[in-house]
């Protein structure tokens, strides 16, 4: 098992950080830094694991603003790379259901050099996450498909989210097939089920998933239903928390925080706790507007309700 090194950190999350602009009314539009690997690297630090968001930003007022956040959430911003290219946006016209596009075919995520990182930050690294558009988009994809190879051989383990959107084509397969079976946790929801898979239910693709890794953690979320966590042919399903929902935004990152804080800390835990958490996780970042990560006090709170 590796040792932590203190001064580096425990979690690195490696993709896209991008600035959402929410339409409000007719024709104005808010803009919220967000991207689901950034918001994995938020929640877990703000459940106290020293975490980093590995990718790159532009160097306007959108860049600025993903940086202030992640300075504000004590990210390690070492390993933010600021690039002289145009911001990716991801333009969301509608929320129920939700309507959006992507804008930025050579935009700044794309410019993320990984040589460029600190020296040795790899060396003892616990975890590493991955997932988002990041691995649909070239030349980022192909990077960060090495670095999780690189990762896994050298004994970092590895977590994936796919969170489907629709820039995932057929040919995301490979991909996919290929993280799954790097992977020691995946975690899907019932839409990244249907949109990975549709001519499939939510199960049997689930099922084809845990086929292509036999031993990896499946993490299995279901909204307002709970959450469930497969492991060696066990599934052991959390009700959902009850709480005054705000918005769901950016709850599926706090659950995947949730469960990584879980296993980093009580490892020999039983699968019951480590659902707990990410269900506590993912409910606690529903009581506020837009991506908001609760803190460890929070959801320790919360736990000792049920």
């Amino acid at each position: 098992m590796n040792t932590v090194h203190p001064a580096l950190p425990q979690l690195v999350s490696l993709g896209e950080a991008l600035t959402d602009m929410v339409r409000v009314g007719d024709s104005a539009w808010h803009s919220v830094p967000g991207g689901s690997g950034w918001n994995v690297a938020r929640a877990a630090a703000a459940l106290g694991v020293p975490s980093a968001f590995a990718g790159a930003i532009s160097q306007d007022c959108f860049g600025d603003a993903i940086w202030a956040a992640s300075e504000a959430s004590q990210l390690d911003v070492r390993f933010l790379q600021r690039v002289n290219k145009v911001p990716l946006l991801a333009m969301v016209d509608a929320t129920h259901p939700p309507a959006y596009f992507f804008v930025g075919n050579d935009s700044a995520d794309l410019g993320f050099e990984p040589h460029l990182l600190p020296a040795g930050w790899d060396a003892h690294l616990p975890w590493a996450h991955f997932g988002g558009i990041s691995l649909t988009r070239e030349p980022l994809a192909s990077r960060l498909l090495a670095l999780a190879h690189r990762l896994r051989a050298q004994g970092t383990r590895i977590c994936y989210d796919p969170n489907f959107r629709n820039v995932m084509t057929p040919a995301y397969e490979a991909t996919l097939r290929t993280m799954v079976g790097l992977a020691d946790v995946v975690k899907v929801s019932d839409e990244d089920l249907q949109g990975l898979m549709p001519t499939l239910t939510a199960q049997d693709a689930l099922a084809a998933l845990r086929g292509w890794n036999p031993t990896a953690r499946f993490l299995h979320t279901h909204g307002a239903a709970g959450a469930t966590l497969w492991h060696l042919g066990l599934a052991t399903h959390c009700p959902a928390f009850v709480v005054n929902v705000a918005d769901t935004v950016g709850a599926g990152d706090a659950s995947v925080a949730g469960l990584l804080y879980s296993l980093q800390h009580a490892p020999g835990a039983p699968d019951q706790q480590h659902v707990r958490w990410a269900a506590a996780c993912g409910a606690a970042a529903c009581l506020g507007l837009g991506p908001s990560p609760a803190t460890r006090e929070t959801v320790a709170c919360m736990l000792q309700t049920r």
